[in-house]
């Protein structure tokens, strides 16, 4: 298959890498932003000139709904404000694909649409979810977007120790929106668009 040459080996070192992310000792994390029921922080990233970022927040719902709106599928574009397309190239078992979606402008369109073409994978984590990605180098391109690259990235969503009707959902997110883009400018971007994932997430499941 085209830029994976073994999905299983593939997918066994993503989540072994997102393992490690989730291990890392709080005082190397730095806050980026924070509202009452969420925070996100960052510290520089090992795989490109950029920041790996961490949210957390509690979600008032079970993990298997949570991670059913999150993972790839027809349900994410119904309430992911900043998608605006996802297609499943490749299907390898339930919990393993290829997708590719698109992302809307963002910053007054300083950020023009971007595309993805990520590797998926969703694993049982502690009693609850692990989904993660990775972008591929697909050498289909559509000329009307900037293709962006996800170093690895994913959730964890696990019940809360007191609540188990509720989630503790925390992410690691470090994208490469490449173009002519300011750093800074991708900084501010991401945590907001954090923080705005967590809104809109919340809100589908009220309405779910």
């Amino acid at each position: 298959m085209e830029g994976l040459p073994d999905a299983a080996a593939f997918a066994t070192k993503l989540k072994n890498t997102l393992i490690q992310y989730h291990s890392i000792e709080d005082d190397l994390w730095r806050v980026a932003k924070k509202t009452r029921d969420v925070t996100i922080w960052r510290k520089p990233s090992e795989e490109f000139n950029g920041y790996l970022f961490k949210a957390q927040g509690v979600i008032d719902d079970v993990v298997n709904s949570v991670m059913d709106h999150i993972c790839p599928g027809p349900c994410r574009l119904d309430w992911d404000s900043l998608m605006t397309s996802l297609d499943i190239l490749e299907h390898f078992e339930e919990n393993c694909c290829v997708m590719r979606y698109t992302t809307a402008g963002q910053l007054w369109n300083i950020i023009s649409p971007r595309e993805f073409v990520d590797f998926s994978y969703t694993v049982d984590y502690q009693g609850g979810l692990l989904s993660c990605g990775r972008s591929l180098e697909w050498s289909e391109k559509r000329p009307e977007f900037v293709r962006g690259y996800n170093h690895p990235c994913g959730w964890f969503c696990v019940p809360l120790k007191d609540s188990a009707h509720q989630s503790l959902l925390t992410g690691y997110i470090q994208t490469d929106l490449r173009g002519m883009i300011p750093q800074s400018a991708v900084d501010t971007a991401m945590a907001s668009t954090l923080i705005n994932f967590y809104g809109d997430l919340r809100k589908a499941l009220r309405k779910a």
